[in-house]
C-alpha cells in the first residue's frame, strides 16, 4: 500500500519526504514534478518567502534511470532561506529572542502546552505551511501513479474573501485556470479577487476562500463501505483537512435544504450503458467511487499572521500584548488549491494501491484490467460498468 511521510522545519536546512509502496518500473517525470512545485509558489497574494525560495526537488533513493525500483522513494527540497536565519535557528547562539506571543488561529499556543515549549518557534517551524512544498512533490509522484489508470486531478479557485466565481463554472480547462493570477477561470471574478487582495494587504489583513478539486476518469468501486476509515470520502476529507488552513470539506452539490427527490443522481440507460443524469454526490456513494467525477470543495480560513496583529498574551510575562508577526502571505488560496490537488492524489493513490497494487507497474496494469473486465461481466456488459455522466 502506498504511504508517505514528511519531515523538516520551515526555516531548517531542508524538507524531506518518503513515499513507499510504489511499483517498480514506473517512470518519474521530474519536469512535471518541478512544474507543480512552481505552481504552488505562484498565485497573487503570496509573501516575500516566495522571492527567496525556488523550490527544487532532488530524489535521493528509490529511482534509477527515471524508473522506480520498488523500494521507498526519498526526496529532499532545500530551504534557501536557512542561510539567512541560520543563527536564528541555533538557540546556542542566543541571537534569536524566544517567541512568546501566540497568534490566534495558529498552532502556537496549543503546541507550546502539548510539547512544553517556552519558545513558540519550536512549534511554528513545523506547523508552518512551508511543509506543504514536500507534500506537493509527493503528490506529483502520486499523480503519476494515478496516470497508470488514466485518472487526472485538477483544481481551481472558486472564492476569495467575498468575491466568488460564477456557480455554473464547474470543469474549466487548465489553460483558463493558469491564465488567472489567482487560478480562477472566471475572468471578471479573477480581476475582482486581485483587487480584494490588494485592499486586504493595504489594511494589514489576510483573506481566505474556497477551492475545488476534481478527479476525472474514476473507475467504480475505489474505497469501501466495510469500515469508517476505509470510506473514500472520509479518506479524501481527512487528507484535505490536513492542509494547515482548511476548515471545511464538501463533496458534490447536495444542499441540506433540498428534498431527497432533488438530491440524488438517477440512473439512466444510454447507448447500452448505465449512466447518471447528474453528479450531486460528487462521485462517491456509500464510501465508494461510483464512476462519475469526484468533485470536492474546500473552505480555507484567512492566514493567522496579520501585519496588524490581533490581541494576544505574552506567555512569559502574562501581560496583554499583540500577537507575534512572522513573515506571511496576504492570501494563499491559489497555492492551497495546488496543495489540495496533491492531497487528493495521495489519498487516491493509497486507495488505488489497495485495490490494484502489485510489485511492478506491469502487474498493476494487469490487476486493473482484470478487475475492470470482471466487473463488466457482473451484468453482462462488454465494457466495464460505468456511471459516467454523458
Amino acid at each position: 500500500m502506498i504511504r508517505y511521510l514528511t519531515a523538516g522545519e520551515s526555516h531548517g536546512p531542508a524538507l524531506v519526504g518518503i513515499i513507499d509502496g510504489l511499483p517498480a518500473g514506473m517512470r518519474i517525470d521530474m519536469a512535471a514534478l518541478q512544474s507543480e512545485l512552481e505552481s504552488r509558489q505562484g498565485g497573487y497574494g503570496r509573501g516575500g518567502r516566495m522571492k527567496i525560495e525556488s523550490d527544487e526537488v532532488q530524489i535521493f533513493a528509490g529511482v534509477r534511470g527515471a524508473l522506480t525500483l520498488g523500494s521507498p522513494v526519498a526526496l529532499v527540497i532545500a530551504n534557501k532561506d536557512f542561510e539567512n536565519v541560520r543563527a536564528l535557528m541555533d538557540p546556542l547562539t542566543g541571537s534569536g529572542a524566544p517567541i512568546t506571543r501566540p497568534r490566534p488561529g495558529h498552532a502556537d499556543y496549543a503546541g507550546a502546552l502539548k510539547y512544553r515549549h517556552r519558545d513558540l518557534r519550536n512549534v511554528l517551524e513545523r506547523a508552518s505551511a512551508r511543509e506543504t512544498a514536500m507534500r506537493v512533490a509527493l503528490g506529483a509522484i502520486a499523480r503519476q501513479y494515478l496516470g497508470v489508470f488514466g485518472v487526472t486531478v485538477a483544481s481551481f479557485v472558486r472564492q476569495i474573501g467575498d468575491v466568488a466565481a460564477r456557480e455554473e463554472i464547474d470543469a474549466p480547462d487548465n489553460e483558463s485556470i493558469e491564465r488567472s493570477p489567482v487560478r480562477c477561470p472566471d475572468p471578471e471574478a479573477s480581476s475582482r479577487m486581485v483587487a480584494r487582495i490588494d485592499a486586504a494587504k493595504s489594511e494589514g489583513d489576510t483573506l481566505g476562500g474556497v477551492f475545488q478539486v476534481c478527479a476525472r476518469n474514476m473507475p467504480v468501486g475505489i474505497g469501501s463501505n466495510r469500515q469508517p476509515g476505509e470510506r473514500l470520502d472520509a479518506r479524501i476529507a481527512a487528507a484535505l483537512m490536513s492542509i494547515q488552513t482548511a476548515k471545511a470539506v464538501e463533496f458534490g452539490g447536495v444542499s441540506a435544504d433540498l428534498l431527497g427527490s432533488k438530491s440524488h443522481d438517477v440512473f439512466e440507460q444510454r447507448n447500452g450503458r448505465v449512466v447518471r443524469a447528474s453528479n450531486r454526490a460528487g462521485g462517491i456513494e456509500g464510501g465508494m467511487s461510483n464512476g462519475t467525477d469526484i468533485v470536492v470543495r474546500v473552505k480555507v480560513k484567512p492566514l493567522a499572521t496579520l501585519m496588524r496583529p490581533l490581541a494576544s498574551v505574552d506567555l512569559s510575562s502574562g501581560e496583554s500584548a499583540p500577537a507575534a508577526v512572522v513573515r506571511s502571505d496576504v492570501c494563499a488560496v491559489p497555492a492551497a488549491s495546488v496543495i489540495g490537488e496533491a492531497m487528493v492524489c495521495l489519498a487516491l493513490a493509497e486507495a488505488f494501491s489497495e485495490k490494484y497494487g502489485g510489485d511492478s507497474v506491469d502487474e498493476v496494469r494487469e490487476h486493473f484490467e482484470a478487475s475492470q473486465t470482471g466487473a463488466a461481466r457482473v451484468f453482462g456488459e462488454e465494457k466495464p460498468t460505468s456511471s459516467l455522466t454523458k
